[in-house]
């Protein structure tokens, strides 16, 4: 290949275009995109927030974690439990988004979205839109998952306390770029079933007792991919014309919580993808100049699902109490929550991370029987006081009122 420059290259060399120093207006960039994100470590009832707020959206996009979240609304007395499908999808006269950020376990989604029909959720699958960049979880991550656990589990003598549902293994995929998405399904499905049994191979190889049944599988797969076509959507794209076209009520609930993020977590025990407000951005495909108001949500109290730091645990009467008044049983695990009062300290650097527009405080009436209500709103660190929130998990609770 070869360069050439002509004369009109030079001249308009000579001439380039005149700066105008003109910003495009931040008012005039479009539909501005509200954002729910868990405060805590999860299950702060943002499920309820985002029904609430639903009511009047045209617009409810997940952004990312997979089925790993547990979501409960309760609509006239019906119970709905959502793990994959955004909570408004209770909304008739919403449209759902599951965005490029979600990973996509198929037969639970559809499990998922029938389970609910039968309780009263009609035509749930024609008001959902999924992105053809979403990639997928495969029943083999599901089972790595537990295997990674039992592995951690004897080689460390502790385990990181997943759900098992294969989202760390499917990220993972995705990060080392062998991932599978959901455009590869509704391709060409040679390739897939090549690409497929590459990465089961792959795991195989790291994990010598995982047997997979690659063509039935794929049979099943196959199957799936005719159900899900009619959802698939380039989401980039829909986001955009959603922003840009007319104007739209547009929101985003955000899955797990900030203190469960893998960057700003208590890592390692936190979740595989980024639940604080760039993940809206990353799972969507938004720039951060169409986010509007961020909504935390937080319980009155702390809980928090499986292992890790929690200075304000309280192992004792009190705990009981929060645990049994409050319903504490995770929607997706079954596993009780382990309670204690509320942390002040992660409520201030989940809102460092997030800049919250505004704060939603649940579950409020759970301490009307206590005498005595304490908050945290401190560490030390060696008998030190800090300001801020350690990226470590040697704290411990300096002070409560």
């Amino acid at each position: 290949m070869s360069f050439s420059w002509s004369p009109k290259d030079n001249k308009s060399c000579n001439n380039p275009p005149v700066a105008t120093g003109l910003k495009r207006s931040r008012n005039d960039t479009g539909n501005k995109v509200t954002v729910v994100l868990g405060a805590q470590w999860g299950d702060e009832g943002k499920g309820k927030v985002v029904d609430l707020l639903a009511t009047e959206a045209d617009l409810v996009c997940r952004c990312q974690g997979g089925n790993n979240a547990g979501h409960t609304v309760v609509v006239e007395g019906k119970e709905y439990d959502f793990h994959l499908l955004p909570s408004g999808i209770i909304n008739s006269k919403s449209i759902s988004l599951i965005g490029n950020g979600v990973v996509i376990h198929l037969p639970g989604l559809f499990e998922e979205g029938d389970k609910n029909e039968k309780k009263g959720l009609k035509g749930w699958d024609k008001r959902l839109i999924v992105s053809d960049r979403a990639h997928l979880v495969f029943d083999f991550h599901q089972v790595v998952d537990g295997l990674q656990e039992t592995q951690r589990q004897a080689q460390e003598g502790i385990n990181i306390g997943t759900t098992k549902k294969g989202i760390g293994p499917t990220y993972s995929s995705k990060a080392s770029r062998t991932g599978l998405r959901v455009c590869d399904l509704l391709g060409d499905f040679k390739d897939f079933s090549a690409r497929f049994k590459n990465l089961v191979k792959q795991y195989q190889s790291m994990y010598p007792t995982l047997t997979v049944d690659a063509e039935d599988q794929l049979k099943k797969l196959k199957e799936y991919a005719e159900r899900l076509r009619p959802m698939v959507r380039d989401g980039v794209y829909y986001m955009y014309e959603a922003i840009h076209g007319s104007q739209k009520k547009i929101l985003v609930e955000g899955a797990n919580a900030a203190l469960l993020d893998i960057d700003f977590g208590t890592y390692p025990f936190v979740t595989s993808s980024n639940c604080t407000v760039g993940g809206a951005c990353t799972g969507l495909g938004i720039p951060p100049l169409n986010i509007g108001d961020v909504f935390g949500v937080s319980k009155a109290y702390t809980t928090r699902v499986g292992i890790g730091a929690f200075p304000t645990e309280q192992v004792n009467a009190v705990g009981e109490l929060l645990q049994t008044r409050g319903h504490e049983i995770g929607v997706t695990t079954g596993r009780k929550r382990r309670c204690g009062w509320l942390d002040l300290v992660i409520l201030k650097y989940a809102h460092m991370i997030n800049g919250f527009s505004a704060i939603a405080l649940t579950k409020l009436d759970i301490l009307d029987v206590l005498d005595e209500i304490k908050v945290g709103v401190a560490y030390k660190i060696n008998g030190k006081r800090i300001p801020h929130f350690p990226g470590m998990n040697a704290i411990s609770l300096i002070d409560s009122r």
